[in-house]
């Protein structure tokens, strides 16, 4: 990013190329709609790139980059409530049986559903944990919370998260 910042395209391509499909999969995930995540990536990285010169590493990119994406994605679902997606995306895998892979697209279907009811900050917070894999610490710079109360986020997502499961499995 320092290199970007000295007006270096190449690094920046690179920064992207690395970093698009985490940027996606969390925008996605707290947006459950394809074509918002993909504006929401492209906006993200064209901040990134118009603001290179004020950047400070204080931060890894990939936080600094979720930062941006998530504050995005807040904008968005302020200004209009976005439309879900019935499906999640399917992913052939042709190694498993047609039965174990319905089985999990109606799982995944099933977490998304449940996702789309959190409130925003924890939806976020368990998307950055769970899919993304960033630590408390990171998770806390990114939402700008401390780590204890990413901690309560988190708790409070999982046991929302668990109850909404267990009203789909007695179904």
């Amino acid at each position: 990013m320092i290199r970007a910042a000295e007006g270096d395209i190449a690094a920046f391509e690179e920064l992207v190329r690395r970093n698009q499909a985490i940027a996606w999969s969390l925008a996605w995930r707290y947006l459950s709609d394809s074509f918002e995540a993909h504006d929401v990536v492209q906006e993200a990285f064209l901040k990134i790139y118009r603001a290179a010169s004020r950047y400070k590493p204080t931060a890894t990119f990939r936080t600094y980059l979720s930062r941006v994406v998530v504050r995005l994605c807040l904008d968005r679902e302020a200004k209009k409530r976005p439309q879900y997606m019935d499906e999640l995306p399917a992913v052939a895998d042709r190694s498993r049986s047609p039965e174990a892979l319905a089985i999990d697209a109606e799982l995944r279907e099933v977490v998304q559903r449940c996702l789309v009811q959190l409130p925003a900050n924890q939806r976020i917070a368990i998307t950055l944990r769970q899919y993304d894999g960033l630590s408390y610490d990171e998770i806390a710079e990114v939402l700008e919370l401390s780590a204890k109360a990413v901690d309560s986020l988190l708790q409070r997502a999982r046991d929302a998260l668990r109850t909404c499961l267990a009203v789909y499995k007695e179904r």
